[in-house]
């Protein structure tokens, strides 16, 4: 059995500019990266402005293992699928972090023969968009040290500084670090701290920026520190915005690449849905509606995190009125919130699976509250039988929701055409009143009850002093109205990671909120979540290697 990375190897890839070409898009509306990758220009972003929008269908999925289920494989099969039922579908996924390629979970490329390519490329450097978020945020560190270093006519409190530094990796070690030290010239001591780079405030604001000018506005507005006495001290007081735009220029251009099939995709940010908003740029979104019939994106992890952060943030900053959910289930995974253990999850085991078949259910609740109609896809492995797989049909009749078994993985585009076929059917019969959850009028403690009575189905919220803290200042601030990013475990609609299924009788604990005010959310910190993640036991990176020609295996 061929791994990712030799299917991918063995691709027939098209010039990037003949992929281009599909879309209707000239040589000189693409800046190429080499032959198979390129960005777009922003005259083509004038060239289609009037064109007619498409259908958006947005993929999410239950709560995961591990490993994850397959969210951007289901996406790039069904994007290979519609292309064989004759319809014009556009990709729009967001680009993977270091973090986890070296780690546990993998790229986000794809898998099997339902892959973005070239595969090495996008999971590794890439474009250079990951690099120029992590120096931009780090510029504004850098220019926040320097200026207390140079005389402080801020009277900025060094203890009370509100940006981390970041790095596009695992790591740890650098959760909490002392700088400045070895003496005066080397700055002012004082604590800080990293934070992987899909979790900065930068990349949140990358992926909602509507141009470059506006990109320079938001990141101007990044709460940056607090003075001696208490006064808020933006990025635009240390007069960082100009030149972190200029380290952005080229990053806020979504990239073009193909799949396996040759379809184009278009990439572009990557934020975790765990600790951000989960979401690929909207520049990317709203180009993919231009340019197709139809737009597919993905929203990370499960529904509860992912899609309700693209539901009430990124159509709400953007005016986008989604189509149709596809929601992605495997067995493994609700085998797995059905108490078995993941060394065991390949073993048929239906009354497990009938225990953990409630996460699926709540989840297809959970979008039907958004007012959307839903397709449910069984990701199908290999070890799937077909007493299990009954049990899932079953539940989706019960809830009168279809339901598709979709072999994308084995079989590419090919083992996706009901799959297509069932979605371009329920968006063209099923009723759509799409809705935010929230009204963005209420109190941000208000906003939190909602979102954790009725996505997550906890009994209400509970603050720690931290938090009401924090909350008083950003009320004070003029930003207690903003909607709220919650960073919570991917594994449990509740957060503790381990209460899987369906869990009840259980509060949401935030332990602290961080105000991102150029992306124009705030951020609820919540149970143990991690902002920079540590890397297993056993990483990713200790099978991967390079030969002398620069061939790249264990990559999946």
């Amino acid at each position: 059995m061929l791994t990712d990375i030799e299917i991918a190897q063995q691709a027939k890839m098209l010039k990037i500019s003949e992929v281009a070409a599909k879309l209707g898009i000239s040589e000189d509306e693409i800046e190429p990266y080499g032959h198979y990758k390129a960005k777009l220009s922003e005259e083509l972003f004038e060239k289609t402005k009037n064109n007619p929008d498409g259908k958006l269908i947005l993929v999410t999925a239950i709560n995961p293992t591990p490993a994850g289920e397959g969210k951007t494989t289901i996406s790039v099969g069904l994007t290979e699928a519609m292309a064989k039922i004759g319809k014009k579908a556009v990709l729009a996924l967001r680009e993977p972090s270091l973090g986890p390629v070296f780690g546990i979970k993998g790229g986000a490329a794809g898998g099997g023969y339902a892959q973005v390519v070239p595969m090495e490329d996008i999971n590794l450097h890439f474009t250079g968009d990951m690099h120029a978020i992590t120096a931009a945020n780090n510029l504004l560190c850098a220019l926040l040290d320097n200026h207390m270093q140079q005389g402080n006519v801020l009277g900025i409190d060094q203890r009370r500084i509100m940006i981390d530094r970041c790095l596009d990796m695992n790591d740890r070690a650098l959760r909490n670090v002392v700088i400045g030290m070895g003496g005066k010239v080397n700055g002012i001591p004082r604590q800080d701290g990293f934070r992987i780079t899909v979790a900065s405030e930068v990349m949140a604001i990358l992926c909602l920026a509507s141009d470059l000018d506006d990109l320079k506005k938001r990141l101007s507005k990044i709460l940056v520190a607090y003075t001696y006495d208490g006064k808020p001290v933006y990025a635009h007081d240390l007069g960082a915005e100009g030149a972190m735009t200029a380290l952005l220029k080229d990053a806020i251009k979504p990239n073009l690449v193909q799949t396996l099939e040759n379809n184009p995709a278009i990439m572009h940010g990557g934020p975790f849905a765990n600790i951000a908003h989960g979401c690929n740029s909207l520049r990317a979104t709203k180009l993919a509606l231009k340019l197709g019939d139809y737009a597919i994106t993905e929203a990370g992890f499960g529904s509860d995190l992912g899609a309700e952060k693209f539901f009430d943030i990124k159509c709400r900053f953007g005016g986008l009125k989604p189509s149709c959910v596809v929601l992605v289930a495997t067995i493994r995974a609700l085998k797995y919130n059905g108490g078995v253990p993941k060394t065991e999850l390949t073993e048929e085991n239906v009354p497990a699976l009938e225990k953990g078949v409630v996460n699926l259910k709540t989840h297809i609740e959970n979008m039907h509250k958004f007012g959307l109609p839903v397709v449910v896809a069984i990701n199908r492995f290999h070890t799937d039988t077909d007493a299990e797989i009954e049990v899932i049909k079953k539940v989706c009749a019960e809830m009168n929701t279809p339901v598709s078994l979709a072999e994308i993985f084995a079989k590419g585009g090919e083992g996706g055409t009901d799959l297509a076929q069932k979605v371009c059917d329920t968006i063209e019969t099923a009723e759509n009143n799409f809705h935010c959850l929230y009204d963005e009028t209420l109190s941000i403690k208000e906003k939190l009850g909602i979102i954790a009575k009725e996505i997550y189905r906890a009994d209400g919220v509970q603050f720690t002093s931290q938090a009401e803290k924090a909350l008083k200042e950003i009320e004070a601030l003029g930003f207690g109205n903003t909607p709220v990013c919650v960073a919570k475990t991917q594994y449990s609609l509740s957060d503790d990671p381990t209460k899987l299924g369906k869990p009840e009788n259980f509060t949401i604990t935030v332990r602290d909120l961080k105000l991102s005010a150029g992306a124009g959310f705030v951020v609820a910190l919540t149970g143990d979540i991690m902002i920079m993640p540590g890397l297993p036991k056993a990483p990713a990176a200790l099978k991967i290697d390079c030969d002398n020609s620069g061939n790249i295996s264990g990559l999946f």
